[in-house]
């Protein structure tokens, strides 16, 4: 895998138990590189995702992800890759019962983080850059579905990953959250991670046009990248 390689997919196939959904996936990644994931519902996208931060197994073919080789992974080094990754989902997955800082607090200490003053430095951080810094104490009903979303986003990037993988990460925002929450994305991927990003949100493509895989009849295929050619096929 060359230095700046931060996936390398090679014949990989993509099973869910023992059911093939994807097979023969060819995919690099680069440092800094934004790729969106498109894909009617059902065609792979969340298990291709699943596959890379080693929910679902390898089973067949190669998958190098952020150096670790996924078809010999222990499950003893699953931690290890995941600290590497910034996942970011759908419905925030934030924790009900606590304020923003407690939620990202609590990532950190399942991460191996021991020195509270390095935490809490780490938490503003984080914070500071979703334009959140104010908010640590608030509980998450009490912030708009946007900001629980950048918080979502904050406890994503506490590791300092090399990778993002965003599954709809604006599916339940309005256009004009989604696009903050798209900016952001954008300029993290600008700072040398690569993001991968499952969207059907053609009007977000347009406006924010980067390179685009498609889940389609059991394979990943790279999409033109002519806008007109996005939009027309869902």
């Amino acid at each position: 895998m060359a230095l700046d390689t931060i996936v390398e997919l090679r014949n990989l196939s993509v099973y869910q138990r023992n059911i093939l959904i994807l097979s023969d996936i060819n995919i690099t990644i680069e440092k800094g590189e934004f790729i969106y994931l498109i894909g009617k519902t059902g065609a792979g996208k969340s298990s291709l995702l699943k596959t890379l931060y080693a929910e679902l197994p390898v089973k067949e073919g190669l998958a190098e992800v952020v150096g670790f080789d996924l078809s010999k992974i222990k499950k003893k080094e699953v931690p290890y890759l995941r600290r590497k990754l910034g996942i970011v989902f759908q419905d925030f997955q934030l924790l009900t019962d606590r304020s923003v800082n407690e939620n990202l607090l609590f990532v950190l200490k399942a991460t191996g983080w021991k020195d509270k003053v390095e935490m809490q430095e780490r938490i503003e951080d984080v914070l500071d850059k979703v334009g959140l810094k104010t908010k640590g104490f608030k509980f998450p009903h009490q912030l708009s579905g946007g900001e629980q979303q950048r918080v979502a986003i904050a406890r994503a990037l506490l590791n300092d990953p090399e990778l993002i993988l965003a599954d709809e990460p604006t599916g339940n925002l309005d256009p004009d959250t989604s696009y903050g929450i798209m900016g952001l994305l954008t300029d993290i991927s600008r700072t040398g991670r690569a993001v991968l990003m499952a969207s059907h949100n053609h009007s977000l493509m347009e406006k924010f046009p980067f390179k685009t895989l498609k889940c389609e009849d059991g394979k990943v295929l790279a999409v033109e990248n002519s806008i007109d050619h996005q939009i027309s096929i869902d």
